[in-house]
This record gives structure tokens, C-alpha cells and sequence, in this order.
């Protein structure tokens, strides 16, 4: 991977990607605040190395892994007040209200909303405008993909208002990646209309024995069989969380945590001295980790000025 700096393994690399990942979430929130930027964007950003699959994020821009036999699990967490009570405790503990909007009549309409501000989510990049009780501190997944590899679907919420997680999946399944993340987005429309932002990415992580595209094949005859290609036969074998070794079929679940404290992330804000009003982040020792945190960064950068820009 040209990610990883010389002089360090990529055991080691993705060791300390998760901290890089909550790091490179930071810095980009205090990138947006310097830039004076009141707007916000949820992101997902996933990052694949073979079959090591490592996703951070925060808002409601959601990822799915399918795999052989129909299996669909999710990556990410939905930040969403009104779905998600852990969240919600958060940041009433914090200080800030959790409610509906409030019309005239005391009538409460619409989902639940953090005061002030008016926003829908915990967790985003940027909204400085809203406050501190919306924070920028991804909830960080690696996992393993079985030897048959696997499918990602990772879309905005225009498509997951649509769609459930498996009808997402179960609606592209024998299709290269391409067309199955246009079918995915036709069928939301098709669903509910152009409501929001319903934008889909869908990557085929392939074993190197089999072609690196599958062949678009004609849907009901040789559906089975490019699912086969993708997904392999299915394995009734369970993984636990911290497994060391993963069956064919199974996905192994190496490293989540979900924790908004950054002192629970090994990521500290500082103060320069030099200068009080710049904050400066550390999450490890060695002096490569600026090396990853500079190339999370970058890549963040691209993917929320692409959002904030819809």
C-alpha cells in the first residue's frame, strides 16, 4: 500500500489506523472551524487492504458488507437521534435538549432534533454553528472478509430512508458493481422520490483468482452463478468478536468502538503554546503516525468538500 511510510509493517499500519481515523475526523472538524465553514456533512470513510476492511464514521451515511449465503452486516452506526438512545443520553448528559420541533400550539412534529441548532444528527463534520454537543468522533469498524470475499454498499440517507439494509443488498445481487450501485439508487427513487441526497458507491472485494470485474451476465440464468463468483458457497461457521482465525464464510469482527470521548480513543487535543487559539491533535508515538494522520486527512478533506458541495 503506498499509505504505509518506510520503516514500518503493514500489520503495524493497521494496527494504528482506527486512532489515525478518529485523528484525521478531528482535524478535518478543526479544518472546517479555521475556515470559518457553518455547514456540515455526515462521511464514511472506508478503507480496504486485501481482505481487511476498516470503516469510520459519523451521521447516518451508512455501509453494508454482503457476503455468500445472503449475509448482510452492517459497518457503521446510524447517528441518528431518534434511532439511536445511547447517543441521545449523550447529549442530554452533556447539556443539550433532545426534542421535536415545536410548531405554534405546542404541536411536536418531525424527528428529534438537537437544541439549539435543529440537528437531526450526534455526530458530523463540521455544523459549527450548532454547537458543542455535536461531535466529529467516528465510530471506527475492522473486519475480515471471508477467503470468498465480499460486497460493500455504502450510501447516503436518500437511499437508507428507502431502503432496508437487505433490500438494498438482495436488489443488486448478480450485477458488477457499477450497474447494482445504479439499481440501488433507481430503486430508492422509485421508492420514494427524490427526497434527499441518494448517492450509492458499491465495491466488489474479489478473491485474486477470479477476474477483478465480474462479467455483466443476463440476469435470471447466470444470476447464481456470478453470485457463486462473488460470494463463494456458504459456511454455517460463527466467528466470535476477537477470533483469530476466520472460516470460509465468516466474517471476522477484529476491532469497533463507538466512544465520543476522544480520551477513550487515545486522541488528545492540545494547545499550542506558541500560539493558544491552534489546537494540534496526538493519538500515537511514533513519528510515521503524522504520516497516516496527513493521508487521512487528505482524504477527508476531498470526500466532505464533495459533500458540503451537494
Amino acid at each position: 500500500m503506498s499509505a504505509v511510510p518506510q520503516g514500518i509493517s503493514r500489520e503495524d499500519w493497521l494496527q494504528a489506523l482506527p486512532r489515525a481515523l478518529v485523528a484525521g475526523f478531528v482535524k478535518t472538524d478543526i479544518d472546517f472551524q479555521r475556515k470559518g465553514e457553518t455547514s456540515g456533512t455526515t462521511a464514511t470513510l472506508v478503507v480496504v487492504d486485501g481482505f481487511t476492511v476498516t470503516v469510520a464514521s459519523v451521521g447516518d451515511s451508512r455501509c453494508i458488507l454482503d457476503t455468500q449465503g445472503g449475509e448482510v452486516s452492517l459497518l457503521t452506526v446510524d447517528h441518528r437521534l431518534e434511532e439511536n438512545a445511547e447517543e441521545r443520553e449523550r447529549v442530554t448528559a452533556s447539556g443539550g435538549e433532545v426534542s421535536r420541533l415545536n410548531l405554534c400550539g405546542g404541536q411536536e412534529v418531525g424527528p428529534l432534533r438537537c437544541w439549539p441548532g435543529g440537528l437531526c444528527l450526534s455526530r458530523s463534520i463540521g455544523d459549527t454553528d450548532v454547537g458543542e454537543f455535536i461531535v466529529p468522533i467516528p465510530h471506527v469498524k475492522k473486519v475480515k472478509l471471508p477467503n470468498t470475499g465480499g460486497r460493500l454498499i455504502i450510501a447516503s440517507d436518500g437511499i437508507w430512508d428507502a431502503l432496508s439494509s437487505e433490500t438494498a443488498a438482495q436488489a443488486c445481487r448478480g450485477l458488477p458493481a457499477e450497474l447494482a450501485a445504479k439499481l440501488v439508487v433507481k430503486q430508492a427513487l422509485k421508492t420514494s422520490g427524490l427526497k434527499d441526497d441518494t448517492t450509492c458507491v458499491v465495491v466488489d472485494i474479489i478473491p485474486s483468482d477470479h477476474c477483478s470485474t465480474p462479467p455483466a451476465l443476463s440476469p435470471k440464468k447466470n444470476q447464481n452463478k456470478l453470485k457463486s463468483l462473488i460470494f463463494g458457497r456458504r459456511s454455517h461457521s460463527s466467528v466470535g468478536k476477537l477470533s483469530k482465525s476466520v472460516s470460509l464464510g465468516a466474517v471476522e469482527e477484529i476491532f469497533e468502538e463507538g466512544s465520543a470521548m476522544l480520551e477513550e480513543r487515545h486522541v488528545l487535543v492540545f494547545s499550542c503554546s506558541s500560539c493558544i487559539s491552534t489546537p494540534f491533535l496526538h493519538f500515537y508515538a511514533h513519528s510515521w503516525s503524522y504520516s497516516l494522520l496527513a493521508y487521512v486527512d487528505s482524504l477527508l478533506w476531498l470526500v466532505c468538500s464533495r459533500s458540503s458541495a451537494c
